[in-house]
């Protein structure tokens, strides 16, 4: 679609000025509200004054300039559907929209009156945004300054016209820019009602979390991590509960941490597959011909902390899983579904969680968020491995199919446990796992006497390390252990020195290029 005509209403005005002449030098019509206008009629570009195009001056100290039917008519409309009401409504088709929002976060943050906090929400701006975002199809929108010139270059390159993948990722960025602004103005409502409501004889105030207003949860929780915080189960991408609980006692907060490493562990697995997970890190892990032999394997990698664990099934469970669970306290079972058997069985135990995940796909989410003082991480979710077959061979011997079938299944599993993250692994189970360590050296020698602990022989194993070894001294003991191959990223500066070190110990060790930390 090319762009003829523009509607500029900005309140960072960075490269404001540049963009505009680019426009009007490709013959782009400019519309400018007020102060817009202003700023680019001092640098020297024309504009057309957005009351004078609309035929309706600003109004309540500016509280209303862009709200006017002219101005969203020709961002929504659809020339092919709405023809004939263009036509008789006088409605010019507005095909560019570069809209910035009014400062309200940094207004609330100057700790002024609440009536100038007020004043800063952005009424007409967020509108605008999500028109021009909803009707992508025709209409490009900017509300990023990092965004101008990669639309330039679009613009230049398409003659006008900026594409398709152009518009929707623009259309993106405009709606998570509305939808984290309306979150600092919710909290910053949310924080006011709260503190109105510890004010003597205050009436109740709605529910919120550390004066975040989050909607109505999918479920509350009796509390936090520890018995002095709330806690409560929301909505994201989902405005249900993916899993049906079909026994036991309420979840808690750390009961569904523990669940989200589980499901997310037993999705990286071919089955049968079972997780037996432990404040956020795998304690056992075990593959089987069936579901009762990998939770069997899983089991064995380390009994005693497996106690009140949360476990999770890549398949329905049948009675030789609820055999294996009748005298063994768990916290949290999760499967694709039970035998009737084994779910009549299963639902005796009354402590017993018992989740049903009829999907597991449900689970998976494209992102990863965590809070961080007051602010939000976003991430995209870690998916993906790179195959063995582009692995690299980096010291030791050349590893056969079966060691690299072993090395494969480390690599899988080490992504899940916290970093700094070493396993040892034989055939269908974890011996032994360092995770959550300051130094990777640290994890090795707690995955090695983990493993002995609990019996495991470490001789003829192999390893796995989310990061790169910086020095040799980690994949030393390792070796010392019995490891016969590792798995690794690579990419440390003492690569040479580490491999040269690995292949003197006669230790195979395979590069995959990528990392997987676990913070």
């Amino acid at each position: 679609m090319t762009i003829r005509r523009a509607l500029l209403s900005v309140t960072d005005r960075t490269g404001l000025a540049e963009l505009a002449d680019f426009l009007a030098a490709r013959g782009v019509e400019l519309i400018a509200s007020g102060g817009t206008r202003r700023h680019l009629a001092a640098a020297g570009v024309e504009t057309v004054e957005l009351a004078d195009w609309t035929g309706s001056p600003e109004c309540l100290d500016g509280r209303v300039k862009t709200l006017h039917p002219k101005v969203f008519g020709g961002i929504l409309a659809d020339p092919a559907r709405h023809a004939a009401d263009l036509a008789l409504l006088d409605l010019p088709l507005i095909d560019l929209v570069v809209v910035n929002l009014y400062r309200f976060r940094e207004t609330a943050a100057a700790g002024g009156p609440a009536g100038a906090v007020v004043e800063a929400i952005d009424i007409g701006g967020p509108s605008l945004l999500r028109a021009a975002a909803k009707n992508h199809a025709r209409v490009a929108v900017l509300c990023r300054v990092a965004d101008y010139a990669a639309f330039m270059a679009a613009f230049d390159a398409g003659g006008g016209d900026v594409g398709e993948a152009m518009r929707r990722r623009l259309a993106a960025a405009a709606f998570a820019h509305t939808r984290d602004y309306d979150t600092a103005v919710a909290a910053w409502a949310a924080a006011r009602a709260e503190a109105a409501a510890d004010a003597p004889g205050a009436p109740a105030a709605g529910a919120a979390v550390g004066g975040i207003a989050l909607g109505e949860p999918l479920m509350t929780l009796r509390y936090g991590e520890n018995p002095h915080q709330g806690g409560a189960l929301h909505p994201w991408l989902t405005d249900r509960l993916p899993f049906r609980q079909l026994g036991g006692a309420e979840l808690s907060y750390n009961n569904l941490t523990d669940l989200g490493a589980a499901l997310d562990l037993v999705l990286d697995l071919d089955g049968p597959a079972a997780a037996v997970i432990k404040h956020g890190n795998p304690c056992g892990v075990g593959f089987g011909a069936d579901i009762g032999a990998a939770l069997a394997a899983a089991w064995s990698s380390d009994p005693v902390s497996a106690y009140g664990s949360v476990i999770a099934l890549s398949h329905p469970a049948d009675e030789a899983v609820a055999a294996a669970l009748a005298k063994k306290f768990v916290e949290v079972l999760v499967a694709p579904g039970y035998l009737p058997a084994a779910r009549e069985r299963l639902l005796g135990k009354k402590k017993l969680r018992l989740l049903e995940l009829p999907d597991p796909r449900a689970w998976l989410a494209p992102a990863r968020l965590r809070s961080v003082g007051p602010l939000l991480l976003v991430q995209d979710a870690d998916r993906g491995f790179a195959p063995p077959a582009a692995w690299t061979h980096g010291a030791g011997p050349e590893p056969d199919a079966a060691v690299l079938a072993e090395l494969e299944r480390a690599w899988r599993v080490v992504k899940h446990v916290k970093s700094n993250a070493v396993l040892l692994w034989r055939a269908d189970r974890l011996l032994g796992a360092g995770a959550g360590q300051t130094s990777r050296v640290d994890s090795c020698r707690i995955a090695v006497a983990k493993a002995r602990e609990l019996g495991h022989e470490t001789a003829g194993a192999v390893a796995a390390s989310d990061a790169f070894f910086p020095f040799p001294d980690g994949i030393e003991i390792l070796a010392a252990a019995g490891a016969r191959a590792v798995v690794q990223p690579g990419g440390s500066i003492r690569d040479a020195e580490v491999l040269a070190r690995a292949g003197e110990l006669g230790v195979t060790v395979m590069l995959t290029g990528r990392r997987h930390f676990r913070h």
